[in-house]
């Protein structure tokens, strides 16, 4: 039997971290200093397929494949029960999370919308990879996020090799369990001890940006106005 610990967390939370945007959520983490500001988010060639969906928030589900190479049993990635049976047991809502371990990432696609159906069913959200996915139109249509690297005509010979096991994309080090969120800026993973404290410190973010742009804007606009603002920024940063 498979089955990981995760730290499920009030739905009242997960709601208002998932109408709030990544850079806001990234400004809020930022400035409640719980990790290095050059950690916790994918960099590098990740597509966000589908930028104007909501953002996506869910549970990691971990996983590696291969697809230029056949499997050494069976043919094709949903034979893999052992791999859904897995899966249930990350609370919902979850996020598939597939790191391809090929040297040259991307020759084919393990998600496509007859995978992403099943997922769907399996209350997944979204699909997070470096390697490639397909079927573009009909997933979208599904309402279903896909972040990749790359796209691919074909499965080819697309495979899960393991999966539970932490994996990395984009330099982003994911395990299963982990709270994900990701839009058109790119995926991050936060840090559940502070999912409460995240929606008030973006407020506090966003409303002092906004003064400030409102203040570029206007007529008062000086730049003695503008070192005054710029400093006062940076003492709340400390």
């Amino acid at each position: 039997m498979y089955g990981i610990s995760v730290l499920t967390l009030p739905s009242v939370d997960l709601d208002r971290i998932r109408a709030l945007d990544t850079c806001a959520v990234s400004n809020a983490i930022e400035r409640l200093n719980v990790r290095l500001r050059n950690e916790g988010f994918t960099s590098g060639a990740l597509c966000c397929h589908f930028p104007n969906f909501e953002p996506m928030l869910g549970y990691a589900v971990t996983g590696r494949i291969k697809s230029s190479s056949p499997p050494m049993t069976g043919r094709c990635y949903y034979e893999r029960m052992d791999f859904w049976d897995y899966l249930a047991t990350v609370p919902e809502p979850r996020v598939i999370v597939v790191q391809d371990v090929d040297n040259a990432p991307g020759v084919g696609a393990l998600m496509g919308e007859v995978h992403a159906s099943i997922a769907l069913a399996m209350k997944c959200i979204g699909y997070v990879t470096n390697g490639a996915v397909r079927d573009l139109p009909a997933v979208k249509a599904l309402r279903f996020h896909l972040f990749s690297g790359s796209v691919a005509v074909s499965h080819a010979y697309a495979h899960l090799i393991e999966f539970g096991e932490p994996v990395e994309i984009g330099g982003l080090k994911i395990k299963s369990g982990d709270l994900i969120h990701g839009d058109c800026h790119g995926v991050q993973r936060i840090p559940p001890e502070i999912v409460s404290q995240i929606p008030p410190e973006a407020e506090r973010i966003v409303s002092s940006e906004r003064e400030l742009i409102q203040f570029c804007k206007s007529p008062r606009f000086s730049l003695k106005g503008l070192s005054e603002r710029v400093e006062q920024a940076s003492k709340d940063c400390l």
